[in-house]
């Protein structure tokens, strides 16, 4: 072999050695809450993907091949669970045939197998509406479990990528301090809504209201995914409700006609990370939360 295609195949090799140990994990992020918890917990040392944005009811998504050729590629995909993403996301793992990501693999992650879930029924009846078996998989809206979320998450980054095991304990590390430190301050500018009474549009906001220490006083679907009638709407009036709380993706109709018999307000809440302005990761999410329950606590 010549000396120079010599020189050349050691570099080759070197930057492809090289590569590989600097290589960044794909991750498949089934929601934008877990996309940006990933990427707060994972730096610089993985590639991100969100399957779904704040538009989008995270319980119909199409298998679309974009999603498809994504799963193929990750090393690991983070969802929530406990059948949320049931309609979608077994399809797309059947058609992708990554084994890494399948269920009961370190590449498989469901956020609510770390927590503890709230209104897990006695049993399952779909006369009941969009009842998840597991219970409520909302648990993005208390950042408790979110933090439990995180310490586990980060642990199967570290499974999956020892080589910078290092890295990830110090972002947790940061992470944990930042967390702790917000939670204080959110906890502290929402004492006045302890015990406030609040209607909601649909049961996702479960965990915030038991977080802030509020009650719910209703919802306006009559059951979990089911439109709310005139019948329901005005059985809902005679509650004694101080907020009526939805998200940009619910249908404004019946919560403007209660606020119209009531004169409850209504305050608009992000469901997810980038739902509304200033709202694009796990602490402007937060931010924009409290700052909205808290305006509309004072009018």
């Amino acid at each position: 072999m010549k000396p120079q295609v010599r020189q050349l195949a050691v570099l080759l090799v070197a930057c492809l050695l090289t590569g590989s140990v600097h290589a960044k994990l794909n991750i498949f992020a089934c929601e934008p809450e877990w996309a940006a918890l990933t990427q707060e917990l994972a730096g610089e040392h993985a590639a991100v993907f969100a399957a779904t944005h704040a538009g989008q009811d995270p319980h119909y998504v199409q298998a679309r091949p974009s999603l498809i050729a994504k799963l193929r590629s990750a090393d690991l995909a983070v969802c929530t669970g406990a059948e949320l993403e049931i309609g979608w996301m077994p399809m797309l793992q059947r058609r992708a045939r990554n084994p890494k990501v399948l269920p009961g693999k370190p590449g498989y992650f469901e956020a609510t197998h770390q927590v503890v879930l709230l209104e897990k029924p006695a049993k399952l009846d779909r006369a009941e509406g969009d009842v998840h078996g597991d219970g409520n998989p909302h648990i993005q809206m208390d950042p408790r479990r979110v933090l439990e979320v995180a310490q586990a998450l980060s642990s199967r980054l570290q499974q999956l990528d020892p080589g910078n095991k290092p890295a990830y304990e110090s972002l947790m590390q940061e992470f944990t301090t930042r967390w702790n430190s917000s939670i204080e301050r959110w906890q502290s500018e929402a004492e006045g809504l302890k015990g406030k009474r609040a209607v909601v549009h649909h049961r996702e906001w479960v965990y915030l209201l038991d977080w802030l220490g509020m009650q719910r006083a209703g919802s306006l679907e009559p059951k979990p995914g089911i439109p709310p009638n005139m019948a329901h709407l005005a059985d809902l009036k005679k509650q004694q409700a101080d907020l009526i709380i939805l998200s940009p993706a619910n249908d404004t109709k019946p919560s403007d006609w209660l606020q119209e018999q009531t004169g409850v307000p209504v305050v608009v809440l992000p469901h997810t990370v980038g739902a509304v302005p200033n709202s694009d990761d796990l602490f402007g999410f937060f931010d924009e939360i409290i700052r909205r329950l808290s305006e509309a606590e004072k009018t």
